[in-house]
């Protein structure tokens, strides 16, 4: 399991702003945003950490060229096209094969 996230997860997170963003993002979401929860910040502190933690994610993902995993769920679910890997990027070992956008549509 690890494994197959490390190979979606790597070829996704290449660039070193994404990276530098995640890095901020995500701990301000899950971390410092429930931290705040708990030690009884206003409720705007929370739900901001925890906002503009995902934002920052997801101007890495812009900044990368891919869409963020929630949005490709998302766009996935509604038949819409999506970028998995950014530019150049491949999460496929030798002998895989996959398609990283969905079809253009009729």
């Amino acid at each position: 399991m690890l494994r197959r996230f490390l190979q979606n997860y790597l070829p996704r997170h290449r660039n070193r702003t994404n990276q530098l963003l995640h890095a901020v993002g995500v701990p301000l979401s899950f971390l410092v945003a429930p931290i705040a929860a708990v030690f009884g910040a206003a409720w705007y502190w929370h739900v901001g950490c925890f906002v503009c933690g995902y934002l920052l994610q997801f101007a890495g993902h812009a900044v990368e060229g891919n869409d963020a995993g929630e949005v490709i769920f998302v766009k996935k679910r509604l038949g819409l096209p999506y970028t998995e890997y950014g530019r150049g990027a491949s999460a496929l070992s030798a002998g895989e094969s996959c398609d990283d956008t969905t079809p253009a549509g009729p």
